[in-house]
């Protein structure tokens, strides 16, 4: 074993650990938690799997809500930072931070590894992809992977928490520390009880970045060749659209909640001393509260005249805003992401995005007169979605000149439906559906043309293996058109890199990070963790 383990305890019907249990209480499944000692520094440890490449809010805003209740937590992201094996066995309270599908996959691994090592330690999963999957987590599972012969089976969780997790992680962590039952502590999931998220505004602390890897780390602003340090922050959580594949749908059912814009300045503020010049607000939709992101863009260029920054918005918020682009453009916003998914109304009316294939055109049209890029999210693999659908996207991204403008991953991205997801309810998915795949966190589907499940796998991989390999963006368009073509039996045009001349094409500004929120992750993602000292695991 990594961990030293005290082979003298006794395992007995009142300790069915083993584990020593003077002053301690029982965890929800029988492990034990030491008392009075989680108010000791990295007593608390939290977790981050993965943030799409940033510094991650995930942990650094609970830490403000921890410290201010009195705790000193440690934090930890797998991200970028080796797993601390001597932060894990310090450890009597674990925090495992899953705002998306990969952070979640990377996440139970981590679980995995604390219960071999300090099966003592409380394990709570928190975040949108927790509460989805709050019943498995909670469940009791064999280790995938054992590395001791006499693994017993464990839930991956103690307890979990959605929505808007801070305020119940402090109630849980005192609670524990009481030696109290967790069944008064509100919007916590444990093994005899399952609640919904908590859904109520919260007095938000500042994120706590101190510990963490520093912001050159992480995902850079690139413009003009140039990269730049970029942080992040949230002004709004949840949102109040319904697209039915949407991950927050089932969570936040059309709630948002804004962070106070004192709090998110000095946010900006800290970040910024600590070398940001680009901000990236990761709400889920920027637009969501247009006045309370305006006012937060305005303070944040009187302060910070050459920061600049991206958001999310949805289309049909561009479409309803677009008065204000013009002076977001001069605010200094770089880029906007949007949600397009799919250029076939079909698929959109499937999808109830709320916006039209025409709706996309005209949405560029006002980002680009502001002087913004408008960089494109899509879902190009559905059980909707055709091989002449597939074919005719290549055509709308060249025509519209939205290649260096469309992160390669984009053209890989398959429909994800989570335990949970409003599509289940809502459309005509279930003959497409297989089994729930509970230990990938979702259902499995299979579409009614095989080419197209084929084809997703094939340009899955050369993406990929053009983003180890960092492949102009425009060499990788051509090969996944190419692979397109010979899928549908037909002849590709000729290479768009060989009808481009170098010196007419100035890329647009664009984050390093080339993996997205609903793709799947990579091998190179769910490679074995790297520990210090003690090599992969």
């Amino acid at each position: 074993s990594l961990f030293k383990v005290n082979e003298r305890s006794r395992v007995t019907a009142d300790n069915p650990t083993g584990n020593p249990v003077e002053s301690s209480i029982l965890t929800e499944w029988g492990s034990v938690l030491e008392k009075a000692s989680l108010r000791q520094q990295g007593a608390v440890l939290l977790v981050s799997c993965y943030e799409l490449g940033h510094q991650p809010i995930g942990i650094s805003l609970p830490i403000g809500f921890l410290e201010q209740a009195g705790y000193a937590p440690a934090s930890l992201d797998i991200a970028v930072e080796k797993v601390d094996l001597e932060r894990i066995t310090q450890a009597r309270f674990l925090g495992i931070s899953v705002p998306m599908h990969t952070a979640l996959r990377l996440g139970v691994r981590v679980a995995e590894l604390v219960r071999e090592g300090n099966p003592s330690c409380h394990i709570c999963f928190y975040g949108l992809y927790a509460s989805l999957n709050a019943k498995y987590l909670l469940g009791l599972f064999t280790p995938a992977h054992p590395r001791r012969a006499k693994t017993r089976p464990f839930p991956f969780a103690d307890s979990v928490i959605g929505g808007e997790y801070e305020a119940p992680l402090v109630q849980l962590i005192e609670t524990l520390e009481r030696g109290d039952s967790l069944e008064e502590v509100e919007g916590v999931s444990h093994r005899e009880k399952i609640v919904g998220p908590y859904l109520k505004r919260l007095p938000f602390a500042v994120p706590n970045r101190n510990g963490l890897p520093a912001l050159e780390r992480y995902a850079h602003l690139e413009r003009d060749g140039v990269q730049h340090v970029v942080g992040y922050v949230e002004a709004s959580r949840g949102c109040l659209h319904q697209c039915l594949h949407c991950p927050i749908v089932p969570v936040y059912e059309g709630r948002f909640f804004i962070v106070p814009q004192e709090v998110v300045l000095e946010d900006v503020r800290r970040q910024v001393q600590a070398g940001a010049t680009h901000i990236t607000f990761g709400d889920p939709d920027f637009l969501n509260g247009p006045g309370h992101s305006l006012s937060i863009v305005r303070a944040m260029r009187a302060e910070f005249p050459h920061v600049t920054f991206d958001f999310t918005a949805k289309i049909e918020h561009i479409l309803k805003h677009r008065v204000i682009f013009s002076e977001l453009g001069s605010l200094g916003c770089l880029f906007v992401i949007s949600a397009v998914e799919s250029f076939s109304d079909l698929v959109l009316t499937k999808l109830e995005k709320g916006h039209t294939r025409a709706d996309v055109f005209a949405a560029l049209e006002i980002v680009r007169q502001a002087g913004i890029t408008l960089r494109a999210s899509l879902v190009p693999f559905t059980p909707w979605a055709t091989l002449d659908d597939y074919l005719e996207m290549f055509d709308v991204v060249e025509s519209h000149d939205l290649i260096d403008a469309t992160d390669p991953v984009q053209y890989t991205i398959r429909l994800l439906i989570p335990p949970g997801s409003a599509l289940l309810a809502r459309s005509d998915v279930h003959r497409f559906l297989g089994p729930l795949d509970q230990a990938g966190f979702q259902y499995q589907w299979t579409h009614p043309d095989p080419r197209m499940d084929k084809l997703h796998q094939e340009v899955s991989a050369a993406v990929e293996a053009a983003a180890s390999t960092g492949e102009d963006p425009m060499a990788t368009f051509d090969r996944l058109r190419a692979i397109t073509y010979r899928f549908a039996d037909l002849k590709p045009p000729a290479p768009t890199a060989s009808r481009t001349l170098s010196r007419d094409r100035r890329r647009p500004p664009r984050l390093t990070e080339p993996w997205f929120c609903c793709a799947e992750p990579t091998e190179s993602q769910l490679r074995p963790l790297h520990t210090k000292g003690y090599g992969e695991v």
